[in-house]
């Protein structure tokens, strides 16, 4: 019964999207003297609200054009735009601005493609010791949060200062590949005083503000902070399934003015990794065993936000350079 229901709502969704869909824009243009993107670029603001449509509207077009256009190269682009406005029949005299805002939105929305391209070539790059470029960014990382305590050797129990589990931190990156790793990097080079700062917090036992005779009182075995590093991987993955389930799109077509870039999704991991911090906190568990039950309700958090086409996760880091797009 419930695999008929299935089919028979699949075919109406299907006859409405072909059939019905197709018809009502038909009599909306009659009616406004404009086509579909015209509607969408004139009646919204730019941004998500306006991309997310235009995005949606050309996947479903009965253009081949339009279709095509999602996937093509960034530099083609302005081409593409202009041979849309041949086919609509759109004058780009007497309406320059549809022109412009349509670009926008076509460069956001390749951008992203290309941006998933470039994360997750990151994350298959494992990281290798015999990598020399690899090897320094791991020795630069530790550099940036103990900068005043040397590194005694490449294998060392030290590594757990920082957040790592074991004795060699390249284990570690095996879910996350080198992605993992600069984003750590990033965090601790464009915002040290904030990664610093949650690192030491990561590092004190949760209740470090109670005095010694109610600090007796509770577990101290329980209560513990967490391991920076590895929350850092874990923060990476959790950046990483949004921008490929395309959740992220909201925040990143309210930033990037055109393409979304690697140093757009590296400044979200920085934000998503302080508002963990923050949560973290508010959460208040009791050890870090719960660590997993805390990261899932945070990307719930997270996702409700996302749902809304005019949000913009708003970074309080200083390497925050994100404007919104006016085009």
């Amino acid at each position: 019964m419930k695999h008929f229901l299935r089919v028979v709502t699949q075919f109406f969704v299907f006859l409405y999207c072909k059939c019905l869909w197709r018809g009502l824009k038909f009599v909306v243009r009659r009616l406004t003297g404009r086509c579909e993107l015209q509607r969408i670029c004139y009646n919204n603001k730019p941004g998500a609200r306006r991309t997310l449509k235009i995005e949606s509207s050309m996947r479903y077009s009965k253009y081949e054009l339009l279709q095509s256009a999602l996937s093509i190269h960034p530099d083609k682009v302005e081409k593409t735009i202009n041979d849309i406005m041949a086919l609509k029949k759109i004058n780009p005299d007497t309406n320059p601005q549809l022109g412009i805002s349509l670009q926008a939105s076509l460069l956001q929305i390749v951008g992203y493609r290309s941006l998933m391209a470039a994360v997750e070539k990151l994350r298959r790059e494992p990281y290798d010791c015999e990598n020399t470029e690899h090897e320094n960014m791991l020795m630069k990382l530790w550099k940036e949060l103990r900068p005043d305590t040397p590194l005694t050797g490449r294998i060392s129990k030290q590594w757990c200062e920082i957040g790592f589990q074991g004795n060699d931190p390249k284990t570690d990156f095996r879910g996350m590949g080198l992605l993992g790793l600069q984003n750590l990097l990033y965090f601790a080079e464009h915002d040290k005083p904030t990664a610093l700062q949650m690192l030491q917090d990561s590092l004190q036992p949760k209740h470090n503000e109670l005095n010694n005779p109610d600090w007796e009182q509770k577990n101290p075995d329980k209560a513990i902070g967490y391991s920076f590093a590895i929350v850092g991987i874990n923060i990476t993955d959790l950046a990483y399934s949004l921008l490929v389930s395309g959740a992220l799109k909201t925040h990143l077509y309210n930033v990037a003015p055109e393409m979304p870039s690697l140093q757009h999704f590296q400044q979200t991991f920085c934000y998503l990794m302080q508002e963990f911090h923050r949560f973290w906190i508010e959460e208040d568990p009791s050890d870090i065993m719960e660590f997993n039950r805390v990261r899932s309700k945070f990307h719930r958090r997270i996702l409700r936000q996302l749902k809304n086409p005019d949000m913009a996760l708003c970074p309080h880091f200083a390497a925050s350079d994100l404007h919104l797009v006016n085009m």
